[in-house]
């Protein structure tokens, strides 16, 4: 799997809407997580934000002091982000980590990326140099029902570019491992709380939803169709 696809249409031919439907929902949900935890913020960059839209809703969402900054590689996804430009929010169709970007924040989204990125314990030590506060959303693609299935593995690799998957516990270790203090996380229920794209996963909310308020690790584990987000330093 090639970095290319971002950049060669092949990704935005795969999602026309850059999963745009979604922001909304992952806003919502990295909200929750900085008022939990009563994060003082005056600026917040995002890295590979796609079609800007995460940023978007934020501004909507949080104090009208706050700055915004979206980075994002993609030429394709590039184009979307432009049209939400507004009075502090910015997009750059660059590369945050590049040697000679010296930019901090208060707090950088990584928002379902780093499954993407080949070399991803590299690109989670130069994130930790570009802010205070890092928030992290990270599919946990790894489940009993998906390595059974196996389909999967395969879909997500070749439909939205996953190439690493993971668990909770292979998550925090990799953030752990790279230097990072893991300050508060919580599941976020992707295949109960956004919209079926199919009749089986209409019909496998509702085990889920159950079993998870009875035991909500084996839940995830056994049965998948959940993502991480985690606060981290």
């Amino acid at each position: 799997m090639s970095e290319s696809i971002y950049n060669d249409g092949e990704y935005l031919a795969n999602n026309p809407t850059w999963h745009m439907e979604d922001s909304p929902w992952k806003a919502s949900n990295i909200v929750r997580l900085m008022r939990k935890n009563e994060l003082d913020i005056k600026s917040i960059c995002e890295i590979g934000c796609g079609a800007g839209e995460i940023l978007n809703q934020l501004w909507n969402k949080l104090d009208n002091s706050i700055q915004y900054h979206g980075y994002e590689i993609s030429g394709d996804a590039y184009v979307m982000c432009k049209v939400r430009e507004k009075e502090r929010l910015q997009y750059v169709n660059a590369d945050l980590l590049a040697e000679n970007n010296k930019d901090f924040y208060d707090l950088l989204l990584v928002i379902d990326i780093f499954e993407h990125i080949e070399d991803y314990f590299s690109f989670l030590r130069k994130c930790k140099n570009k802010s205070t506060y890092k928030i992290f959303h990270i599919p946990l693609d790894i489940s009993v029902q998906t390595v059974l299935r196996n389909s999967p593995f395969l879909v997500n690799r070749q439909k939205v570019g996953h190439i690493h998957y993971f668990t909770k516990d292979l998550a925090l270790e990799a953030l752990k491992d790279t230097g990072y203090e893991i300050i508060d996380y919580f599941y976020t229920g992707t295949a109960t709380e956004l919209a079926a794209k199919s009749i089986k996963g209409k019909l496998a909310k509702w085990p889920r939803k159950i079993l998870f308020s009875i035991n909500p690790d084996l839940t995830v584990r056994v049965l998948g169709g959940y993502s991480l987000m985690v606060l981290a330093k």
